[in-house]
Parts: C-alpha cells; structure tokens; sequence
C-alpha cells in the first residue's frame, strides 16, 4: 500500500512534488479517489487553515500548500467526475468589478477545492451578472464573493441585490470576505455569511450548505 500519511503530510509541508507523486501511487494501489479527496486532502488542508488560524503559518505557507493540494487535485479530478462523486458543494467564487486584487479570493478558493467543494473561479474584476451566469449555469450553491478595496465593497451589495432581482436568492447562498469587510457590512447588504480568513472560509461554506 502507498504511505498516504505522506500524502498528506506533502500538503502541510507545500511539496507539490511528492503531493503529486504520492497520489499517482495511491491511485495505481487502486485507492479510490473520493477516499483520496475526503481522508487525506480535506483534512490536510484543514489543518493548513489551523495552523494558519494560529499564526504558525502565513500567506506564503498557504500558497505552497493550495499549489501541492491543486497538483494532487489536477490528478483525482477527472477520476472523481468519472466516479459520478458529488462534491461538498459548487462554489461560484470570484472578486468584484472595479477590483484587480485576487491573491485572497485565490487562496480562498484553494481551500475550499481542497475541502472537498466544487470551484468555479471567474477571476477578479467580475460583473454581477457573470456570477449570477455562472451559479445558474453550473447549478452552484454557494456564491463567495471578495473585495480587498473599500471602493470596492459597494459592488458586493450590487451584485447581492442582483441575484433577489434574477430570482436566484433563494437558490444561493452568499458568503463575503476581503481585508476592509466586517461582519457589520456583511449582514447590511444582506450576504448569508462573512469570513475574515481563507482557513475560516471552509468551516463557514460548510455550514452554509448544510443549513
């Protein structure tokens, strides 16, 4: 049997190498892909999220480790949708219009691939229409929306309000996050839910879901 301990451990460490080595030879073992994603990778990366909730690591650690969870994932990915696997959930997430910044929308969607959510990233710089396009389109659960610009923000609100006037809201639920958003602003414009970190992000879009 492979060391799948090391598998998980790679994802800790930020090894894509030995991520993307360790999870070729699980699934030549014939470990079943879901049991790849929901008994090592999720609990890996929520362990990044501890470690990064308790300040022992930083951006840089999460970047490592979302890259070493999206090179195991490049490789289960087309195996579990085969499988007919049904993911935690489908996140549409992107930032929106009138931002530029992505690194915590990027980080954010790491950890909610890495655990177990289906993720459509649009990008940054993303127009409410495009969300509500593509949480139609893709029959998403969650929207996550982020804006590291307090000029910015009032496009959260906009693009909220666009999904009541389209007939979605009750369809979606919202989540919101970024440096200059509060809890105070999230529940102003109506949003389901407000993170204030990419390890918080996970527990938060799982509560949503299931609620």
């Amino acid at each position: 049997m492979p060391d799948l301990e090391q598998l998980k451990q790679a994802l800790i460490d930020g090894d894509w190498k030995t991520a993307a080595a360790a999870t070729q030879a699980a699934i030549a073992a014939g470990v079943a892909p879901l049991t790849i994603v929901t008994v090592h990778l999720v609990p890996a990366m929520d362990e990044v999220g501890r470690l990064f909730e308790c300040e022992e690591y930083f951006v840089p650690e999460m970047l490592l480790s979302a890259r070493a969870m999206k090179a195991s994932m490049e490789i289960v990915r087309p195996l579990l949708a085969a499988s007919g696997a049904q993911p935690a959930g489908r996140v549409v997430i992107g930032t929106v219009k009138g931002d530029l910044h992505d690194i915590g929308k990027n980080l954010v969607a790491a950890m909610l691939e890495g655990g177990g959510f289906e993720v459509i990233d649009l990008g940054a710089d993303v127009a409410p229409e495009l969300f509500i396009e593509a949480a139609a389109a893709r029959n998403a659960n969650l929207v996550a929306l982020s804006a590291l610009l307090t000029v910015t923000m009032p496009s959260m609100k906009t693009t909220v309000d666009a999904f009541q006037s389209a007939g979605l809201r009750e369809k979606v639920k919202i989540m919101v996050g970024g440096a200059p958003v509060t809890q105070q602003y999230a529940d102003s414009i109506g949003a389901d839910g407000y993170s204030d970190s990419a390890g918080s992000a996970v527990a938060l879009a799982r509560k949503l879901v299931t609620a």
